[in-house]
């Protein structure tokens, strides 16, 4: 059996190969790797030659599940390999979860797996809002779906809905954007959107958008702000600030991991009234000991922090001692 060498994987893969190549990879003549094999067979499977096409579709049926489970899990997976596992691959366990897991893997092959996710990967689209705003299909099937729960089937209402608070938005938009003529066009484009549009927005736009955004009046648009992968560390800095905010998004800010590896992040949570007062009761040992002693005397935060950074700030010193 013939060992294929990586160009020319990938010229199977991409559909490029000679006819004899495609047929001896359909029938099992040349080795590769279990899921290089299954991949490739979902691309032969839509080959112009008909031959090729049938020969695939019929390799594709023996395919172990986990090697194709495997293939949709990888990065570079092609979107053929998703149409297939969506047509024919819906009700097998696990199948739905790595295309989930795989962020590249469009939604709409998604819809036809919900029914078959675990709780766990619905909590995962949940959590990402980009693809189930993407796709009003997928947002109504997961919203039928028996294994959501009362507060992602109440998400996922609201992303159908198409209020939109302008007053607040436009109180938003004056300090993120001050140049008039262009806080005017954002406005207008922001009045026209519908909450799924403006989730999206939160997620690709630019900064302005997300200054803005993170104070919109719908909590599900104010959380995909924070799932922009264009999100930067001064912006974060700025929200942890932000007395304006809700506790919701603070407590969100406050919980994610890579954000609090950001020391001003911290403390910007700490003195910021609005943060609960469990999150900043937690995160109290984090601070430096000038921003311990700074916290003491703050008298916009509650009470009781001050009374326990008192407390921490004595016990380091005699700790020293």
């Amino acid at each position: 059996m013939e060992t294929l060498s990586p160009d020319l994987i990938e010229a199977l893969r991409h559909g490029r190969a000679t006819r004899e190549r495609k047929i001896a990879l359909c029938s099992g003549a040349a080795h590769v790797s279990a899921a290089d094999r299954a991949e490739i067979l979902a691309v032969l499977a839509h080959d112009a030659d008909e031959v090729v096409a049938n020969r695939a579709q019929d390799a594709l049926l023996s395919q172990p599940l986990e090697s194709l489970i495997e293939a949709i899990a990888r990065e570079s997976a092609l979107t053929p390999l998703f149409v297939y596992a969506a047509k024919n691959l819906a009700d097998k366990r696990g199948v739905g979860d790595a295309m989930v897991r795989n962020k590249n893997c469009p939604a709409e092959y998604l819809v036809p797996m919900v029914r078959s996710l675990s709780t766990e990967s619905i909590q995962l689209l949940m959590e990402e809002l980009d693809r189930v705003s993407e796709s009003s299909a997928l947002a109504t099937a997961l919203e039928h779906s028996t294994s959501v729960t009362a507060e992602q089937k109440a998400l996922l209402h609201e992303l159908r809905s198409t209020a939109v608070d302008t007053g607040a938005l436009a109180e938003a938009a004056l300090e993120a954007e001050p140049d008039l003529g262009k806080r005017q066009t954002l406005l207008q484009r922001l009045a026209t959107m519908t909450v799924a549009q403006r989730v999206q927005f939160a997620i690709k736009g630019g900064s302005e958008a997300r200054r803005t955004l993170i104070r919109d009046s719908n909590k599900v648009v104010q959380r995909s702000v924070l799932q922009s992968p264009r999100l930067t560390d001064q912006e974060v800095e700025a929200f942890a600030a932000m007395s304006s905010l809700t506790d919701e998004i603070l407590r969100i800010i406050a919980k994610n991991r890579n954000f609090r590896k950001n020391y001003i992040v911290v403390r910007n949570l700490m003195n910021n009234p609005k943060t609960p007062l469990d999150v900043s009761l937690h995160m109290l040992p984090m601070l430096i000991p000038l921003d311990l002693k700074k916290l003491c005397t703050n008298k916009n935060v509650p009470e009781t922090l001050r009374t326990t950074a008192n407390k921490l700030m004595r016990q380091r010193q005699e700790n020293k001692r």
